[in-house]
C-alpha cells in the first residue's frame, strides 16, 4: 500500500485517504442511525455527528496529539514515513466530513424509508436486506455523492492546518511560505 501511495503528493495522499475514510464510516453509521431511529444508538450517533461538526480540526489535532501521541505514546506525532503516521492526520481531517455524511445519510435514509415505493416493496414480501440495499441505499446515497465535491475542497483547505500541526511537508507548507514571502 505504501508503494501505491508514494506515487502521489503528500496532500493528495492525505486527502484521498481521509475522503475514503469519511465515506466508509459516514455512510454505514448514517444508515444505522436511520434504521435505529429513536433508540440509543441513533442518539449516540447524532451526538457524535453534532460534535464532529462543531469541533474544528485544529482542536481535534491537538487532542489526538496529546492523548495518542504524548500520553499513551501509541502513534508517532510528526512526519509521514509509515502507515502509522497517517492515522492521526487522517482522523483529524476526516472527522468533520464523516459527521456531516452521517447526518446527511441519516436524514436522506429516513426520507427514502418513508416513501410509497418502500411500503410497496415491503408489501411484496421482499427481504429487509433487499429493501435496504437495492431500494433504499441506492436512492439515499445521492445527496452524499453530491457532497463529495465540496468535501474535496474542505479536505484540501483543511489539510493546511493538519499538515502544519503534524509537521507534514505538503501543499500547506508551500502556501504558508508563499504568504510569508508575499508571493
Amino acid at each position: 500500500m505504501d508503494i501505491i501511495l508514494m506515487k502521489f503528493p503528500v496532500s493528495a495522499r492525505l486527502g484521498g485517504v481521509s475522503v475514503l475514510v469519511s465515506l466508509l464510516i459516514g455512510i454505514p453509521l448514517g444508515c444505522i442511525a436511520a434504521l435505529k431511529r429513536g433508540k440509543f444508538l441513533d442518539s449516540l450517533i447524532s451526538v457524535v455527528a453534532t460534535c464532529g461538526i462543531a469541533v474544528p480540526s485544529f482542536v481535534i489535532c491537538t487532542v489526538l496529539l496529546y492523548f495518542l501521541g504524548v500520553n499513551l505514546q501509541l502513534l508517532p506525532t510528526m512526519g509521514l514515513t509509515s502507515w502509522k503516521h497517517y492515522i492521526m492526520p487522517v482522523m483529524a481531517l476526516s472527522f468533520y466530513p464523516t459527521a456531516y455524511i452521517m447526518r446527511l445519510m441519516r436524514s436522506s435514509m429516513l426520507d427514502v424509508l418513508g416513501q410509497d415505493y418502500m411500503r410497496t416493496a415491503r408489501a411484496k414480501g421482499l427481504s429487509g436486506g433487499v429493501i435496504l440495499f437495492k431500494h433504499a441505499l441506492r436512492n439515499a446515497v445521492l445527496p452524499v455523492v453530491t457532497y463529495v465535491g465540496p468535501m474535496l475542497a474542505y479536505t484540501v483547505t483543511g489539510s493546511f492546518v493538519v499538515e502544519k500541526i503534524f509537521t507534514i511537508p505538503g501543499l500547506g507548507g508551500e502556501f504558508i511560505k508563499a504568504i510569508n514571502g508575499r508571493d
